[in-house]
Parts: C-alpha cells; sequence; structure tokens
C-alpha cells in the first residue's frame, strides 16, 4: 500500500515535539514527510527543510503559502494530512485552513485557545469530512488499551474511584524568563490560552482518565497556582471530578514538583478491583481484586488481550515506550484515512471539545465561590 503524503507546520529546529512527531509517523512505514512550514525564522526554516532532505520547493515561509502552492500541485503529489506542532495559538487557524483546504490535521493538544475556537474546528472537521487527530499520546500505549477494555467488559464491575496525576518539575525555577524558548511560549497567555499547566498537561491526565474509565466529567471543584512569583498562568492544579453514573475523581497536575520527570500515574476503582498504570513503567499494568492475590499483565507477555496485542511491536521483555504510543495513534489515523476497515480508535474532535470544556471549568471554578462547576454547556449543578 503506497505511503500517505505529510506536511508539518511548526516543529523546526531546536523543536521538541515536532522530532517526535516525525519519528512516530515514521515508524510503520506509511507516510513520507514532503513539505513543510517549520517556522516563520527563514533561517531555521531552510536548515529544517535541507536536514530531512526536502525539496526546498516545497518548504515554505508560512502555513498559508503551503496550502495555496500544495494545490497547484498534481492531486498523487500535494500533502495529504498536516501535522501541526506549534503554540497553542496556531492550532485553530491552522486545523480550520488546512482542513477547509480538503487536507486530514493531526494537532498537537490542547485543541485550541478555547470551547469557541475547538466548535470552529469540529464544524470545518464536519464540514471537510477529513480526519482530524490530537496527540493525547498517552492514550497510544498498549497496557493503556488494556486497561481500557478490562473496564469496558466489566471485569472491575462499576466505576467509583478514579486517580489521576501528572507531575513534572521543570518550570520550578523561572526559566520561562530565562530564555528556555519551551517554557516562555508555554507561560504566555497570547500563545499557550487560558492554562499554564492546565492545558500543558492537566488535559493529558483529564482526557486519559475519561479514556479509561469510559466515564465523562460532569462537574469540578478546582484550585488552580501560581508558585513561581510573576509567572502569568498557572504552573499548579488540583480537582475534584463528578463523573457519571456518580464516580469520583481526583486530578492532580503539577510543574512545580522539584525531582519529578514525567509522572504521569493512573488509578481507577470499582466494586470488585482495580488498576494502576505510570507512564515512568509503561510496560507493567497491575490489577488488584478485592478476593484474589493481585496481578501484574506486561507488553507483550502473557494475558494481554488479543485486539490489545496488535499494539505491540516487539517481544515481552524488549520496552516500549513513548514514541511507540505515539506512532499507534498515527497508524489508526492513517487506517480512518484509507478507511481500510481497520476501525481502532484514536483521540480526535470529542477528545478535543471535552478537554477544552474541562479547562474553562476548572478557571472558572477556581476563580469563583462555587463549590462545583459544570463541565458541559448547559448543565447546572
Amino acid at each position: 500500500m503506497s505511503r500517505l503524503r505529510l506536511g508539518m507546520a511548526g516543529g523546526g529546529e531546536g523543536a521538541f515535539i515536532g522530532a517526535v512527531h516525525r519519528m512516530a509517523a515514521a515508524l510503520d512505514g506509511d507516510w513520507d514527510l514532503v513539505a513543510g512550514a517549520f517556522s516563520t525564522d527563514g533561517g531555521r526554516n531552510t536548515r529544517t527543510g535541507e536536514r530531512l532532505g526536502l525539496d526546498q520547493r516545497r518548504v515554505y515561509p508560512s502555513l498559508d503559502a503551503l496550502i495555496a502552492h500544495e494545490r497547484t500541485l498534481p492531486l498523487d503529489e500535494r500533502i495529504e494530512a498536516l501535522a501541526i506542532v506549534t503554540p497553542n495559538h496556531l492550532h485553530a487557524p491552522m486545523a480550520i485552513a488546512a482542513l477547509d483546504a480538503g487536507v486530514h490535521v493531526f494537532c498537537e493538544k490542547p485543541m485550541a485557545m478555547s470551547v469557541v475556537e475547538a466548535e470552529a474546528i469540529a464544524a470545518a472537521a464536519k464540514a471537510s469530512g477529513r480526519q482530524f487527530a490530537l496527540a493525547f499520546t498517552y492514550s497510544g500505549y498498549p497496557l493503556i488499551e488494556e486497561a481500557r477494555a478490562r473496564v469496558a467488559r466489566g471485569d472491575f464491575g462499576a466505576i467509583r474511584l478514579v486517580q489521576v496525576e501528572y507531575l513534572q518539575g521543570w518550570l520550578s525555577q523561572p526559566i520561562d524568563t530565562d530564555g528556555n524558548k519551551q517554557a516562555e511560549w508555554r507561560t504566555d497567555p497570547a500563545r499557550a490560552g487560558l492554562g499554564g499547566c492546565l492545558g500543558d498537561i492537566g488535559t493529558h491526565a483529564f482526557q486519559l482518565a475519561e479514556h479509561v474509565s469510559g466515564l465523562s466529567v460532569e462537574s469540578v471543584s478546582a484550585d488552580l497556582t501560581t508558585h513561581v512569583e510573576g509567572r502569568r498562568l498557572d504552573d499548579d492544579v488540583s480537582a475534584l471530578l463528578r463523573f457519571q453514573g456518580g464516580a469520583r475523581g481526583v486530578l492532580k497536575a503539577s510543574q512545580v514538583a522539584a525531582g519529578e520527570e514525567n509522572g504521569l500515574r493512573l488509578r481507577i476503582h470499582g466494586e470488585r478491583g482495580g488498576l494502576d498504570w505510570s507512564q515512568t513503567e509503561p510496560n507493567t499494568l497491575t490489577l488488584r481484586w478485592l478476593d484474589r492475590p493481585a496481578e501484574i499483565v506486561r507488553t507483550g507477555g502473557p494475558g494481554m488481550l488479543d485486539a490489545t496485542a496488535t499494539l505491540v511491536r516487539t517481544p515481552a521483555g524488549h520496552p516500549e515506550g513513548y514514541i511507540e504510543a505515539f506512532a499507534n495513534l498515527y497508524r489508526a489515523f492513517v487506517s480512518a484515512i484509507r478507511s481500510d476497515g481497520n476501525d481502532r480508535w484514536f483521540p480526535g474532535v470529542t477528545d478535543g471539545l471535552h478537554t477544552m470544556r474541562f479547562i474553562e471549568a476548572v478557571i472558572a471554578n477556581a476563580a469563583s465561590d462555587q463549590k462545583w462547576t459544570s463541565v458541559n454547556p448547559g448543565d447546572s449543578e
């Protein structure tokens, strides 16, 4: 089967996540990166294209230039999908422009700067008939799919408790004012949006909790804190969660937990047992039971469900991690584009809209004296 042609917006020289997208897209041999608008800095843009071996005629100074020129190419040469790996303020205008041009979109999270922008992307995706994916990477881990499937089939009974935390320490000092470009834009409301830590990693925790539990959060009671003096956005988030059906949850996200790296952990408990998964040990899923000893499920090992095993690339004992999880999302995305009958899930419009509503609900609640704030418009507490 022929490879699909991928373009990229952002991800130029010195950027972290653009390189991750390129590695993930390349892993299964489904994509060829053929074009890009990698940076508004002409030198960086050119050097990135050269390093990636691209035809310089398809290294563009802007996304508008990319779309305009790609439309002049024969159908079998122009890009079929666009990866958007820019700061958040560019997600909506770029995604809508690409979708309107008939191009599928794989976008970094959060989906947009606001619910209004997210709804505009959703409308553009629906009108275009094109696929829209979001880089909620952790949902691509094989054992996250294993956990989700076990919850869905009722192994643990009705879900009662959901606890999720994402702890980082890299913003414990004011590096956003000391020239660190990755920190600088993430703490700038004009480029990051309404939430700092909340939008950057709190959304990852929230999406993972909903995805694995199979439950939607109905309301939140939250606290937002900025510990580093002078920082313009939050760097620490705590939230109580009320799920549909009566389950209760706790979400903790922080980027000032000094010494922590990417400490994402999810625990879910039902009537008969529960599960425990950590991103720092992603190849181990612990299952705990009310009436029997705990079980350990390992990536690629015995006991995995057949459907989950299709996400595993290496024999048991060969660790799989972040890039492979990312690649699983790209593989599901390409299957949807090809309509090849593989209906593997990937995060998209629904996840994007609900995480944006979560961001706005947390901010509203933390700024008010209201005990609970609805995540869904039209609901009341």
